[in-house]
């Protein structure tokens, strides 16, 4: 166990250095999240009643869908440039290879969502700290199956790469629209709101909205943790037995 902490460390810090240097790559990176907030935020206000408890968990969702998903391209560049082959030989464990990179994107996402909860609060977003903890806590569980998944995305599409870039596109934005994110799914079509309850992050939106707004008791959230938890395992069972494999 102490070679496994000793390695995610290491891992960890490996991945997080160049984000400490350049730390206007990760403010570039907010541009769209804030300019939603802004803009978009702004627009439906009064349109699906409290718009900022409403409108924050879904760009909190949106930004762990638009970073930890794709992760992997980070790991694809060293896998096309043969860096990641050099690192393989090490005695580095497998798993800790994984999860120091994972734990790097999750504190990414940490640090974007603090920001974004705190520039919303002029706005008009009302602060339920329990709610918005369990909320972050949950969040995190999401993205670490995301992230997971993407390095197994970019672990299959080398060297090439194209494999990775057709799916990460094709997958993101249909989950984006049909979770209700950015609009409510209320007034669309019957078949698209029932695409939208298969959609494992319809579950993990709905169950976001209630912890911000402090429904704690809210059952929305029992579904969107289990939804969230069983990505999570899948992506770090599928992500380890990649790395495991080798690349």
């Amino acid at each position: 166990m102490t070679t496994f902490l000793r390695d995610t460390t290491t891992v960890f810090s490996r991945e997080f250095a160049p984000v400490v240097r350049e730390p206007l790559g990760l403010l570039f990176e907010m541009g769209q999240p804030l300019l939603f907030l802004f803009l978009f935020g702004s627009l439906l206000d009064g349109a699906v009643g409290s718009s900022w408890q409403w409108f924050v968990p879904g760009i909190l969702v949106m930004m762990c869908l638009t970073g930890p998903m794709a992760s992997g391209y980070t790991l694809l560049v060293e896998l096309i440039g043969g860096s990641m082959e050099r690192l393989m030989v090490t005695p580095l464990n497998r798993t800790a290879m994984l999860v120091g990179r994972t734990m790097k994107e999750m504190a990414i996402l940490l640090a974007q969502a603090v920001l974004i909860i705190v520039l919303s609060i002029p706005l008009g977003f009302e602060l339920y700290a329990a709610g918005v903890l369990a909320g972050l806590a949950q969040l995190l569980i999401f993205g670490i199956g995301l992230g997971a998944s993407s390095f197994v995305l970019a672990i299959k599409s080398a060297p090439s790469g194209t494999l990775f870039y057709i799916v990460s596109q094709t997958i993101l934005f249909p989950l984006l629209l049909l979770s209700g994110v950015l609009l409510p799914l209320d007034t669309a079509p019957a078949w698209l709101r029932t695409i939208g309850q298969i959609n494992p992050v319809t579950h993990i939106v709905d169950a976001q909205r209630a912890l911000f707004s402090g429904d704690l008791a809210n059952p929305s959230i029992l579904y969107g943790t289990a939804a969230a938890c069983a990505i999570a395992a899948i992506g770090l069972y599928l992500g380890n037995r990649a790395m495991r494999r080798g690349v």
